[in-house]
């Protein structure tokens, strides 16, 4: 940063202040807890010489505090991957089962809302189609925050529900799937180029919310990438230019993950993931009837308490993900 020529290039100066301010932060934690873990033993041996039993509750509860930022620490040293640190857009998709999985999809979209907001992450849902009766058949959310690709790609796959159906009145139990893909989103630094003539776009009016402006004009912008097939819309902005943008935005993301796939299964390195989101081969089981349970196919890691994790706790999930991969 000291180099005369650093700020020529402000985009890239404004990356490396960033990952600058990222380390600094790291390192401040590593060493505010090093003076935690020395303060703490001090502690303990002036418990032990002074025979002072009234401390031990104190340091065990700094013993747990201590114990849950090593945690933390340990899961930001596995988020290393090119693309961990950036922001993320998070799609969910409801699978065969018509009224049941859209139900389904609507409360996956619930819960990672709520998981985002309990963590800070900003989110916007760019795009969202409602099921015919309940529910949604899909929906496309921007999640701003730091790391928030690297934490929610543990996600990616198929997500099962088993539960009595409150939309049969013979009241059996049903099955239901939703699919979640994450990927990262594409900032300026990355060059995706997209051809006008592989580009087919399309404006209608928005559906849902938005005021009589929105569902008057055709603000609502669908992005057709014909070489790929890969279909973006965005409705959530009043003007069609901010939704155009935000849909190329979107698309490049999913280019940019079409060709890390690409490299990856070059080096045969995404077979297993990719039995993972197959239909039929969950990720995840949430069991709301004949017993209550969630479980994690990948890691065997289950929560009994099924209301939490719906709510977005899924940090322990996440965590359980993570220490695997890494």
């Amino acid at each position: 940063m000291e180099k005369p020529d650093f700020w020529q290039n402000p985009q890239k100066a404004g990356e490396a202040q960033k990952e600058r301010a990222r380390l600094l932060q790291t390192v401040e934690e590593f060493e505010s807890l090093a003076r935690g873990i020395g303060d703490s033993l001090e502690l303990i041996e002036l418990a032990q010489e002074e025979d002072d039993t009234g401390m031990e509750q104190e340091l065990a509860s700094e013993s747990e505090r201590l114990a849950r930022r090593v945690r933390a620490l340990e899961l930001a040293r596995m988020l290393s991957g090119e693309n961990d640190q950036r922001s993320a857009f998070l799609s969910i998709n409801a699978g065969a089962g018509g009224t049941e999985s859209c139900d389904w999809a609507e409360m996956l979209l619930r819960m990672y809302l709520r998981f985002c907001e309990s963590r800070g992450w900003q989110t916007t849902i760019t795009d969202q189609l409602p099921g015919d009766e309940a529910g949604i058949k899909s929906a496309t959310v921007q999640v701003d925050g730091p790391a928030a690709y690297g934490y929610l790609r543990a996600e990616v796959g198929i997500h099962r529900l088993v539960r009595i159906s409150p939309f049969d009145a013979a009241k059996r139990r049903h099955t239901s799937f939703a699919s979640v893909f994450v990927y990262p989103q594409v900032e300026d630094d990355i060059e995706i180029e997209v051809r006008d003539e592989d580009l087919r776009v399309d404006t209608f009016r928005a559906s849902g919310a938005g005021g009589q402006h929105v569902n008057k004009t055709d603000s609502a912008v669908r992005l057709t990438h014909l070489p790929t097939g890969i279909v973006v819309t965005c409705q959530n902005e009043r003007s069609q230019h901010r939704n155009r943008a935000l849909a190329m935005k979107i698309l490049k993301s999913r280019l940019y993950e079409l060709e890390m796939e690409k490299r990856r299964e070059q080096e045969d390195s995404l077979h297993a993931q990719k039995k993972e989101i197959a239909w039929g081969s969950q990720i995840r089981s949430y069991v709301l009837q004949p017993y209550r349970m969630v479980k994690d196919h990948r890691t065997g890691y289950e929560v009994g308490d099924v209301d939490r994790v719906l709510d977005g706790d899924l940090e322990g999930f996440i965590e359980a993900y993570l220490i695997q991969q890494g």
